[in-house]
Protein backbone atom coordinates (compact mmCIF):
# COMPACT_ATOMS: atom_id res chain seq x y z
CA UNK A 1 0.00 0.00 0.00
CA UNK A 2 1.32 3.31 -0.98
CA UNK A 3 1.78 5.99 2.16
CA UNK A 4 -0.47 8.79 1.72
CA UNK A 5 1.21 12.49 0.84
CA UNK A 6 1.53 14.80 3.77
CA UNK A 7 0.71 18.28 2.76
CA UNK A 8 0.79 21.48 4.99
CA UNK A 9 -1.28 24.58 3.75
CA UNK A 10 0.15 28.10 5.29
CA UNK A 11 -2.21 31.17 4.76
CA UNK A 12 -4.10 33.51 7.51
CA UNK A 13 -7.26 33.63 5.24
CA UNK A 14 -9.15 30.20 7.15
CA UNK A 15 -11.53 30.58 4.07
CA UNK A 16 -8.99 29.28 1.35
CA UNK A 17 -7.29 27.40 4.51
CA UNK A 18 -9.89 25.37 5.17
CA UNK A 19 -11.46 25.09 1.07
CA UNK A 20 -8.09 23.68 0.02
CA UNK A 21 -8.09 21.19 3.01
CA UNK A 22 -11.17 19.58 2.10
CA UNK A 23 -10.00 19.67 -1.69
CA UNK A 24 -6.89 18.07 -1.24
CA UNK A 25 -8.92 15.49 1.52
CA UNK A 26 -10.98 14.48 -0.63
CA UNK A 27 -8.72 13.18 -3.12
CA UNK A 28 -6.43 11.33 -0.14
CA UNK A 29 -4.19 13.57 0.77
CA UNK A 30 -3.48 14.09 4.41
CA UNK A 31 -3.46 17.61 5.17
CA UNK A 32 -2.29 20.00 8.08
CA UNK A 33 -3.13 24.19 8.51
CA UNK A 34 -1.06 26.77 9.60
CA UNK A 35 -1.79 30.24 10.08
CA UNK A 36 1.37 32.09 9.79
CA UNK A 37 5.29 31.34 9.03
CA UNK A 38 6.10 30.31 12.53
CA UNK A 39 3.63 27.98 13.12
CA UNK A 40 4.66 26.28 9.69
CA UNK A 41 8.58 26.04 10.66
CA UNK A 42 7.30 24.59 14.14
CA UNK A 43 5.27 21.79 11.91
CA UNK A 44 7.74 21.00 9.15
CA UNK A 45 10.42 20.40 12.39
CA UNK A 46 8.05 17.65 13.62
CA UNK A 47 6.51 16.31 10.77
CA UNK A 48 8.29 16.05 7.27
CA UNK A 49 6.08 16.93 4.43
CA UNK A 50 5.60 15.94 0.87
CA UNK A 51 4.29 19.47 -0.16
CA UNK A 52 4.12 22.59 1.31
CA UNK A 53 1.63 25.63 -0.29
CA UNK A 54 2.67 28.69 0.97
CA UNK A 55 0.86 31.89 0.84
CA UNK A 56 3.27 34.40 -0.47
CA UNK A 57 1.97 37.30 1.98
CA UNK A 58 2.08 35.99 5.95
CA UNK A 59 1.31 38.16 8.82
CA UNK A 60 4.73 37.25 9.97
CA UNK A 61 7.28 36.86 7.20
CA UNK A 62 7.34 36.72 3.78
CA UNK A 63 6.31 33.59 1.90
CA UNK A 64 10.08 33.62 0.15
CA UNK A 65 11.03 34.08 3.47
CA UNK A 66 9.50 30.64 4.36
CA UNK A 67 10.10 29.11 1.40
CA UNK A 68 13.86 29.12 2.42
CA UNK A 69 13.55 28.41 5.75
CA UNK A 70 11.61 25.38 4.79
CA UNK A 71 13.89 23.93 2.35
CA UNK A 72 16.84 24.04 4.75
CA UNK A 73 14.32 21.88 7.15
CA UNK A 74 13.17 18.95 4.75
CA UNK A 75 14.60 19.70 1.45
CA UNK A 76 12.50 17.44 -0.44
CA UNK A 77 9.33 19.03 0.56
CA UNK A 78 7.96 20.57 -3.02
CA UNK A 79 7.04 24.41 -2.32
CA UNK A 80 4.37 25.57 -3.99
CA UNK A 81 3.24 29.55 -3.61
CA UNK A 82 -0.08 30.80 -3.58
CA UNK A 83 -1.01 33.96 -4.23
CA UNK A 84 -3.34 36.66 -4.39
CA UNK A 85 -1.23 39.45 -5.45
CA UNK A 86 -0.32 38.11 -8.69
CA UNK A 87 3.05 39.82 -10.47
CA UNK A 88 5.38 38.90 -12.52
CA UNK A 89 8.02 40.07 -10.03
CA UNK A 90 6.40 37.59 -7.58
CA UNK A 91 6.61 34.66 -9.58
CA UNK A 92 10.03 35.62 -10.51
CA UNK A 93 10.98 35.83 -6.50
CA UNK A 94 9.38 32.47 -5.62
CA UNK A 95 11.07 30.57 -8.65
CA UNK A 96 14.26 32.21 -7.69
CA UNK A 97 14.02 31.22 -4.89
CA UNK A 98 13.65 27.93 -5.22
CA UNK A 99 9.71 27.37 -5.25
CA UNK A 100 8.62 24.29 -7.74
CA UNK A 101 5.11 25.84 -8.74
CA UNK A 102 3.07 29.13 -8.54
CA UNK A 103 -0.58 29.33 -7.84
CA UNK A 104 -3.01 32.20 -8.45
CA UNK A 105 -5.92 33.12 -6.09
CA UNK A 106 -8.74 32.18 -6.08
CA UNK A 107 -7.06 28.60 -6.69
CA UNK A 108 -8.58 26.30 -9.76
CA UNK A 109 -9.36 23.38 -8.50
CA UNK A 110 -8.39 21.67 -11.20
CA UNK A 111 -4.83 23.34 -11.57
CA UNK A 112 -4.79 22.54 -7.56
CA UNK A 113 -5.04 19.23 -7.92
CA UNK A 114 -2.93 18.75 -11.14
CA UNK A 115 -0.08 20.69 -9.74
CA UNK A 116 0.22 18.51 -6.65
CA UNK A 117 -0.29 15.34 -8.60
CA UNK A 118 2.52 16.92 -10.50
CA UNK A 119 4.98 17.69 -7.70
CA UNK A 120 4.27 14.49 -6.24
CA UNK A 121 5.19 12.66 -9.23
CA UNK A 122 8.58 14.47 -9.70
CA UNK A 123 9.21 13.48 -5.79
CA UNK A 124 8.98 10.36 -6.49
CA UNK A 125 11.15 10.62 -9.61
CA UNK A 126 13.94 12.35 -7.67
CA UNK A 127 13.88 9.87 -4.66
CA UNK A 128 14.31 6.78 -6.61
CA UNK A 129 17.13 8.72 -9.08
CA UNK A 130 18.79 9.55 -5.43
CA UNK A 131 18.49 5.55 -4.40
CA UNK A 132 19.51 4.57 -7.67
CA UNK A 133 23.07 7.00 -6.87
CA UNK A 134 23.39 5.58 -3.79
CA UNK A 135 23.17 1.68 -4.76
CA UNK A 136 25.64 2.85 -7.95
CA UNK A 137 28.01 4.42 -5.13
CA UNK A 138 27.97 1.43 -3.11
CA UNK A 139 28.47 -1.16 -5.75
CA UNK A 140 31.52 1.23 -7.16
CA UNK A 141 32.84 1.40 -3.66
CA UNK A 142 32.14 -2.53 -2.87
CA UNK A 143 34.05 -3.21 -6.74
CA UNK A 144 37.31 -0.98 -5.63
CA UNK A 145 37.73 -2.76 -2.52
CA UNK A 146 37.64 -5.93 -3.86
CA UNK A 147 40.10 -4.81 -6.93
Amino acid sequence: MKKQARIIIVDDDENIRTTMKTILEDEGYCVDLATNGNEAIEMTQETAYNIALLDIRLPDMEGVELLKRIKNIVPRTRKIMVTGFPSMQNAISALNKNADAYLVKPVDVEKLLNIVKTQLQLQEEEKHFSEQKVAEFIETRVREVLI
